[in-house]
């Protein structure tokens, strides 16, 4: 291009620099792959059909449609091959062929809109029938650059302390997620929302926890030192019946193997991604989509002595005490 400037018998050509459609940058795309048939589950942990349910479910309806835009089928298979992966967004970008920072950010997206619909997942107990199980997990993460000395747990290592309910058909029906692996599941039980639940409700619903809780009329534990006959049956079948927490919490970890591994995330997102998990697995059970094989030992209930138990002597105790001897008497004319 060129100026002509006044009083000048020539052009005057003047360098601006070149055009911008040659300087305009060409953009590049990865090859995209798919999932084989054979191996689909394997990568994605749901059938090619119920990935599509989720991405209906899920995400928005708009949809890009420039260029090479990201789809939501796609973002969808990238989130749920990032839980399965577990956790390496370099990885996922190298089998999906997208960029790591592509990665980071369907995931982000995709937990959000996840768990912006999990009221419609995860729901609480409908009084006054239902009688579920109780219990924590933990969900190991990376050393926190604040007060990282408040997830270390009992074994060291750094962690959420995760509690969760569940129903006789291994669904969560409530998750508190926002505690620290120092801190004792008795502390997460006092202060969580379920517990406010149970212990408003005029019903006759009780949940089973293990000894590391307080007893209470709507939360029975095992006896200590079982004496009797009827105490003994009572533990029998208290095992048997609150072991399906266990082996909730191991079929999410087996769908979505970030949970027992690390997850690589900032720590301000943990609780979503842990959420979104949850989440996933309750639609993973209402859409009958396998379950992946769980370790052995959880697969049959662990019967025990139990050795722990509160008894602080207060009013709540001793009506939980009195309500757990006649369970306990129940049972055994059960039998």
């Amino acid at each position: 291009m060129y100026y002509v400037a006044p009083n000048i018998p020539f052009p005057l050509v003047c360098d601006i620099g070149p055009s911008f459609e040659k300087n305009r940058a060409t953009k590049t795309y990865k090859i995209r792959r798919e999932g084989d048939d054979d191996n689909f589950k394997q990568l994605y942990r749901f059938s090619r059909e119920n990935v599509g349910f989720l991405a209906r479910t899920f995400l928005p309806n708009y949809e890009e449609t420039r260029g090479e835009a990201f789809q939501n089928m796609q973002k969808m298979k990238c989130f749920l091959r990032y839980v399965g992966d577990p956790g390496f967004q370099v990885g996922v970008g190298e089998d999906l062929g997208l960029h790591q920072t592509t990665v980071c950010k369907t995931v982000w997206q995709t937990c959000r809109a996840i768990v912006e619909k999990s009221h419609g997942w995860i729901k609480k107990y409908e009084f006054p029938y239902c009688i579920g199980a109780l219990d924590c997990t933990h969900v190991l993460i990376k050393r926190p650059h604040h007060f990282a000395d408040e997830f270390v747990n009992r074994k060291g290592l750094t962690s959420f302390n995760v509690q969760a309910t569940c129903n006789g058909r291994e669904m969560f029906t409530s998750v508190e997620c926002r505690w620290p692996g120092s801190v004792h599941d008795a502390r997460i039980w006092r202060n969580s929302a379920i517990r406010e639940i149970l212990s408003d409700n005029n019903s006759d619903a009780v949940m089973l926890a293990d000894e590391a809780y307080p007893i209470a009329p709507w939360l029975m534990t095992p006896f200590k030192n079982p004496s009797s006959a009827e105490q003994r049956s009572y533990n029998i079948m208290h095992t048997r019946e609150r072991v399906i927490i266990e082996r909730v919490f191991g079929q999410a970890k087996q769908r979505f193997p970030i949970l027992q591994s690390k997850i690589r995330i900032s720590t301000e997102r943990v609780p979503q991604m842990v959420v979104a998990c949850f989440v996933l697995h309750n639609v993973a059970k209402i859409m009958n989509d396998e379950d992946f094989t769980l370790p052995e030992e959880l697969l049959q209930p662990n019967y025990v002595q139990f050795n722990g138990g509160v008894d602080d002597g207060n009013s709540i105790c001793h009506r939980g005490q009195r309500r757990r001897d006649a369970i306990a008497m129940h049972i055994k004319n059960q039998l």
